[in-house]
């Protein structure tokens, strides 16, 4: 009797799976210049396996190799499907690193035993901002070990995101990618401090308040060192359980280094290295100046930030302001993207002298930003707090187009707000719209203007200082201008296009409302890095615009603002130092230049 049950025993270990100790099984790595015994389809997915990013697509990432599966050959257009030939499933799970479209039964990969789709698994993206990352998936096949199978990858969509990326399908004992992990905070403090590690791979995490998503975000979760740490402003869940979600890899506990903090994060080592006269974000990416608008004595600096990285994304609008337009002093996140994929894009302040939109509720009149919400289209959001904090108009969006950008202006002639917007309508050449509005919420189409790139600035400016000249500058993002006439619906050049700046100097804007009739400007120096620092690009140090009069008719002129001069005092003085030492004066410091030998006295206090 002892010995049959041995023989039992014996039995059922080999009719099970022998999981343990079993190297993983390589089914596809796509390392080969052709799909080799694959079964190829339609055109999407090429002669062969891609080597990287393909022509005007993003760039693609987080495959391994040389070597993926990637659809958008000849863009999203295409179609096709991928078909590997029959292999038997021998293991616990099948790893594969996944990214593209998240389109059901169009982008995807499917797992088919038997003549049916057992598995399926699409890519992460189905709206604009996402990114061409692809990441660890795994399916559990342990009850389909033994069976014959088939993968098949489809690209069956034609729009945005039409696309599927795959690579390094694995048959493991050892399941690869993420499940979603939460941790539940009491908020007693303002802010949370989140670990960021460069080149981690990008996770979407999101708070939870109430069981709703409040917001939602991608960040380069550090698992172990942090390079830096960044900070949630989370004073509004006061008193209140956050939840925070996140796909996580098996097994981490990343979470576990999150803190609440009552101030933010301290500089990291070399933090000294900051700008002292260009203005960088506290924490993160910044690129475009939005928004500019004096007020109050207050210069208001909105920018396009990213407040958890240090690379583009997450497009929030941050938010500094200073008395000197050199001494900054960085505020919470003023507009948040609404929902994930509804990003906060570049746009306009201005100050709503005459309550014409209603929005007025103190005794100072409303501030009203207009910006782009990729999501929806131009969108408006007022503030009554000297833009402290802002409300988001409730029959968002006011304007409906293919573009982004708007910049508003109060056309004093006709007395009706104006809106130049980066328009870039199918089958036409990109350009310039203008809208008209009584009250900043109605919009009404009067022209368009082509030739020009993102970012558009509109106003008025005298020729030699003389208001009597007035001419009417229309300004894209490169820099290029024309001078001209505008009557409130449509503008017309009077001189050839122009351009004042080259280079690094992009997305410039004006401010709206600056005293003394000045015309200061504010661009993104895009492309001035700082690696190793928490913070990434910086803003030009602003500059007072005028326009002149020449042989080839007025052009625009760029001068420092005058508050430049009033802070550093330049002198040379001697290349060498007498006996008695170098007399400095009063208040002074003291600044070596390379290159000449000479010294440089400047003003700091």
């Amino acid at each position: 009797m002892r010995g049959n049950v041995v023989l039992a025993l014996a039995m059922a270990c080999l009719a099970a799976p022998l999981w343990a100790d079993e190297p993983d099984l390589v089914i596809a790595d796509f390392e080969g210049e052709t799909y080799g015994a694959w079964k190829v389809t339609g055109e999407a997915f090429g002669p062969g396996p891609a080597r990287g990013t393909l022509p005007n697509q993003m760039h693609v990432e987080g495959f391994e190799g040389k070597g993926l599966v990637n659809s958008f050959f000849h863009g999203d257009r295409t179609t096709g499907t991928l078909t590997s030939p029959e292999f038997t499933i021998q293991r616990k799970f099948m790893n594969f690193l996944i990214g593209g479209g998240k389109h059901e039964n169009q982008t995807c990969i499917n797992l088919i035993v038997d003549g049916k789709t057992v598995r399926t698994q699409t890519g992460p993206n189905d709206k604009a901002g996402g990114a061409e990352r692809l990441e660890w998936q795994a399916w559990d096949v342990s009850e389909l070990n033994g069976k014959t199978a088939t993968l098949q990858i489809v690209d069956t969509a034609t729009g945005g995101w039409g696309h599927i990326n795959v690579d390094h399908i694995l048959q493991s004992n050892t399941r690869r990618g993420a499940q979603l992990t939460r941790r539940e905070l009491v908020i007693h403090q303002d802010y949370l401090l989140l670990p960021v590690k460069n080149g981690a791979a990008k996770r979407r995490m999101k708070f939870l308040v109430d069981g709703k998503n409040v917001r939602e975000f991608e960040i380069e979760l550090a698992e172990q060192k942090a390079d830096f740490i960044v900070a949630a402003d989370v004073r509004a869940y006061r008193d209140q359980a956050l939840t925070i979600e996140v796909p996580l890899p098996y097994g981490s506990n990343a979470l576990t280094a999150i803190q609440t903090s009552a101030v933010l994060p301290r500089p990291v080592d070399g933090d000294e290295r900051r700008p002292r006269f260009h203005f960088t974000s506290h924490r993160g990416w910044l690129n475009d100046p939005n928004g500019l608008v004096y007020f109050q004595g207050e210069w208001h600096l909105f920018y396009q930030h990213n407040p958890y990285g240090w690379n583009w994304g997450n497009m929030h609008w941050g938010h500094a302001v200073s008395r000197d337009l050199l001494k900054w002093q960085e505020l919470p996140t003023a507009l948040y993207p609404r929902e994930w994929g509804d990003w906060a894009f570049s746009g306009s302040a201005v100050v709503d002298h005459q309550d014409t939109s209603g929005f007025k509720t103190g005794e100072e009149p409303a501030l009203v930003a207009a910006y782009t919400s990729t999501g929806r289209g131009e969108c408006i959001a007022f503030s009554n707090d000297r833009g402290r904090t802002w409300t988001e108009y409730d029959k968002n969006p006011v304007v409906k187009h293919a573009g982004r950008d708007p910049k508003i202006i109060w056309h004093e002639p006709t007395e009706r707000w104006v809106m130049a917007v980066y328009d870039e309508p199918a089958g036409a050449e990109r350009g310039i719209a203008f809208y008209s509005s009584p009250d900043l919420k109605s919009w009404t189409f009067t022209s368009r203007i082509p030739g020009f790139y993102e970012c558009p600035d509109l106003f008025p400016l005298g020729i030699d200082g003389d208001q009597a000249k007035l001419q009417w500058i229309l300004y894209g993002a490169d820099g290029k201008y024309l001078v001209g006439d505008f009557d409130g619906k449509e503008f017309h050049g009077t001189s050839p296009r122009q351009q004042v700046w080259h280079g690094n100097f992009y997305a410039a804007q004006t401010f709206s409302d600056a005293p003394r009739g000045r015309r200061v400007q504010i661009g993104w120096a895009n492309g001035i890095t700082f690696p190793g620092q928490p913070f990434n690009q910086q803003m030009t140090i602003p500059v007072e615009l005028t326009l002149k009069s020449g042989a080839a008719g007025p052009q625009m002129r760029a001068w420092p603002v005058e508050e430049v001069s009033k802070r550093r005092e330049w002198r040379t003085v001697a290349t060498t130092l007498g006996a008695d030492g170098l007399q400095l004066e009063s208040g002074k410091s003291i600044s070596l230049l390379a290159g000449d030998g000479q010294l440089d006295l400047f003003d700091l206090t």
